[in-house]
């Protein structure tokens, strides 16, 4: 694999945001459970060390658990983080790339729970809980 390929499956992830959108490109690929969100890391993506920095790893998880929980809830409702753990098991390179696989572990009316491993070329690298708040979406004001 060079360092330009996209794995099958995946496809340009579906949202942007101004947090990830220095991080661009993005991909995620839907599952029957889950929303996995995957990047082939750069220069970009580093530290002042040159490691992947963890901010980065924190953020993708956030959003690759949140978007799990809404896709188990029919993407009915929209969620906010209420806590995020994130465990630094190994690091990563340059080239490689980088997949957050979600599951999610508990549905709510009002919270939703996962949990994620972040892996490098199939090795984990960290892992991550995270807890969601569920807000109802509001009707449209006429």
């Amino acid at each position: 694999m060079t360092t330009t390929d996209v794995p099958e499956g995946f496809e340009p992830h579906f949202r942007q945001s101004p947090l990830t959108d220095p991080w661009e490109p993005l991909y995620s690929r839907k599952t029957d459970k889950a929303v996995v969100i995957a990047l082939r890391l750069a220069k970009p993506h580093t530290n002042g060390r040159g490691l992947i920095h963890g901010g980065l790893i924190a953020a993708l998880s956030d959003n690759a658990m949140g978007y799990s929980c809404a896709q188990a809830m029919g993407w009915t409702t929209s969620l906010v983080t209420i806590s995020l753990a994130v465990d630094f098991i190994g690091t990563a390179n340059v080239g490689q790339w980088l997949a957050v696989e979600t599951e999610v572990i508990k549905t709510g009316s009002t919270i939703c729970f996962a949990q994620s491993l972040i892996k490098a070329d199939d090795i984990v690298i960290a892992r991550a809980n995270g807890t969601f708040r569920v807000v109802p979406k509001k009707a449209p004001v006429l």
